[in-house]
């Protein structure tokens, strides 16, 4: 199959992930909690169960690592070269206040980088996608739009993702360094993606994530034009490590 097919069909994998997802957010659903305090619905689990099994149908031999099925030794994951980085919902939190910025994530990991991906964000009605030879965009099912990020000098107003009404303070120093802030704030991967769109300038994400918070959003971005590094300006990768959890780094469409 062709990497163009390929992304193609794993657009319509999320989407069909996405739908289950919407027939549980239009009714009445059942909330859970993790050991670690994080929330998960019916709707975690239902679009798991699309994204699993049409990844096994697309693409047999290649392992799923999904949020909802994390429990794979790091003995295992480590003899990985490429996998699937599933997150059947990102944003639990905004599907249950259901303000609709939720996305179902999907990325291809190869030798730890993001190289194919989507994020659907079904309440919204538009798709973003990304496959590193053929660029990145958005679809809201009748037109696609390329997505290439414009670099731009750290001058005038700089837009940064982030709290609207209550920046962290690391967030608060970080952003001291410009002349000027506007701030956007936005659920789930949605962040990641709006640096990519060129509504944002730059997400700086001092907090913790996992490594399916960000897989599928970092494609897109990076593949429409952005840099996202750690603080010390390295790359971001995936299953390089036992633990999940990501450093802290920084989604950017500034030069320099």
């Amino acid at each position: 199959m062709s990497q163009s097919n390929m992304l193609e069909a794993l657009l319509e994998i999320a989407r069909d992930a996405g739908r289950a997802a919407m027939a549980i957010y239009n009714k009445d659903f059942n909330i859970e909690y993790k050991d670690d305090k994080s929330p998960v619905t019916d709707a975690d689990l239902a679009a798991h169960k699309v994204i699993v099994a049409g990844l096994k149908s697309l693409s047999p031999a290649t392992p799923i690592l999904s949020e909802e099925s994390a429990d794979i030794s790091w003995e295992e994951r480590q003899k990985w070269n490429e996998y699937w980085l599933v997150d059947p919902i990102d944003g639990t939190k905004e599907f249950i206040k259901k303000n609709g910025e939720f996305t179902v994530n999907i990325a291809l990991i190869r030798d730890g980088k993001p190289v194919l991906a989507v994020v659907d964000a079904p309440a919204l009605g538009f798709s973003y996608l990304a496959e590193e030879n053929i660029g990145s965009f958005k679809d809201d099912g009748k037109s696609r739009t390329q997505l290439k990020v414009e670099l731009k000098q750290a001058k005038g107003v700089i837009r940064v993702v982030g709290s609207r009404s209550h920046p962290s303070p690391e967030l608060a120093e970080y952003v001291k360094q410009f002349d000027a802030v506007e701030m956007v704030s936005k659920g789930s991967s949605l962040k990641l993606c709006l640096v990519a769109e060129g509504s944002a300038d730059i997400y700086p994400r001092l907090g913790l994530t996992s490594e399916w918070d960000t897989g599928a959003g970092h494609a897109i971005a990076e593949i429409a034009g952005a840099t996202i590094t750690q603080l010390d300006g390295s790359p971001l990768l995936y299953n390089t490590k036992e633990s999940y959890l990501n450093p802290f780094f920084i989604v950017s469409s500034l030069k320099g």
